[in-house]
């Protein structure tokens, strides 16, 4: 079965067609970095508005590249939660008129979830395997940072994820701070490689490592508006050469990755977790895949990061996942709504052994 991906929940416009979950014949996306770059973060009535200009020559070049029409996709696999509501609605409205034209089922993808998914895509002999069981996932991106544990009957909860600021805003913060331009994440990362890491002791929250308890509720939680605030009272008033931008930058940095590398390891080592999976746009990260590397290794746990091209917001992890919906005969109707938030409750999901 051929899947026809659709991704429309913040800046990206994408279509992907994956055939029977994993194998990928195409994967488009039209940027708008650069559009809202200028303002310093996503406008989302200027994102819908781009995405309605792009999606249909975005779908229309994803057939092209797969070789495919429209006749020959099975279902239309949508992102419908979470993202910003007037982008979704772009997306979904175009799946819903083109399912029904075509006769074929329509399947809303919860985004979040879809970014677990794309670490495992080319791969479904790791999902098939029960010794991969339970899986940690560690999802990091703009809007979203969690933890999350995978059994192998499929049943998912969130262990952890942030009380203020997800990993990604909070590079896009610091990134506004020291004036380099939007999104923080790629910058941030480049400028650091040149950059003491050890320069700022900059806070750790909910680690313990300021002297105080962490909470038993917290354990696996996130908070990074203390180190941002750190960061903030820092520079404030200093003229920074490049020397000193890059210290600054390498510890900042140092300090949000190793906070999610140790909750991470902390969730793996309790719950006895074989396989960790680091995915989301925060995973191509090349500090944070180092120290999850060295981690992970020390644990004696399997690492699978998802590639960096399916890290970033893509449909062909909306489409696999959407096989999966679809061969178990879950699918949506046009009445199927969509949600800015992510809701708490994840469910059974498709992917697991079952």
């Amino acid at each position: 079965m051929i899947v026809l991906g659709i991704e429309s929940s913040c800046d990206e416009t994408a279509a992907a067609v994956v055939r029977n979950g994993h194998d990928v014949l195409s994967n488009v996306i039209s940027s708008q970095m650069a559009l809202h770059a200028g303002y310093g973060g996503v406008i989302p009535e200027l994102a819908a508005r781009e995405h309605l200009r792009n999606i249909s020559p975005v779908v229309q070049e994803a057939l092209a590249a797969a070789q495919l029409t429209i006749a020959d996709i099975s279902a239309i696999a949508v992102t419908s939660s979470p993202g910003l509501i007037p982008a979704l609605l772009v997306g979904n409205a175009y799946a819903k008129g083109l399912a029904a034209a075509q006769g074929i089922p329509l399947i809303g993808i919860n985004h979040f979830l879809a970014h677990i998914y794309g670490s495992f895509l080319g791969q479904p002999e790791i999902l098939a395997d029960r010794s991969s069981y339970p899986i940690l996932a560690l999802v990091v991106s703009g809007g979203h940072t969690a933890i999350v544990l995978i059994e192998a009957d499929g049943s998912a909860r969130i262990l952890g994820s942030t009380l203020d600021d997800a990993a990604g805003e909070a590079l896009d913060k610091a990134a506004k701070i020291l004036g380099l331009g939007y999104p923080g994440g790629p910058v941030i990362d480049r400028i650091a490689k040149t950059g003491n890491p050890q320069a700022y002791a900059f806070p750790r929250g909910l680690t313990g490592a300021g002297g105080k308890a962490v909470k038993p509720e917290h354990r696996y939680d996130f908070s990074f508006s203390g180190v941002k605030t750190a960061l903030l009272y820092a520079v404030k008033d200093k003229t920074l050469d490049e020397a000193s931008l890059a210290d600054a930058v390498a510890s900042y940095q140092e300090a949000v990755m190793e906070v999610l590398v140790s909750k991470a390891m902390t969730a793996a080592s309790d719950f006895a977790t074989p396989l960790i999976c680091c995915c989301g746009g925060v995973a191509c990260n090349s500090r944070l895949r180092v120290l999850m590397t060295e981690e992970t290794a020390r644990l004696g746990r399997r690492l699978l990061a998802a590639p960096p091209k399916f890290c970033t917001d893509n449909a062909a992890m909306v489409a696999g996942l959407g096989w999966h919906y679809l061969r178990k005969g879950l699918v949506d109707d046009l009445a199927m709504g969509v949600e800015a938030r992510l809701n708490r409750s994840l469910g059974v999901l498709p992917f697991a052994i079952g």
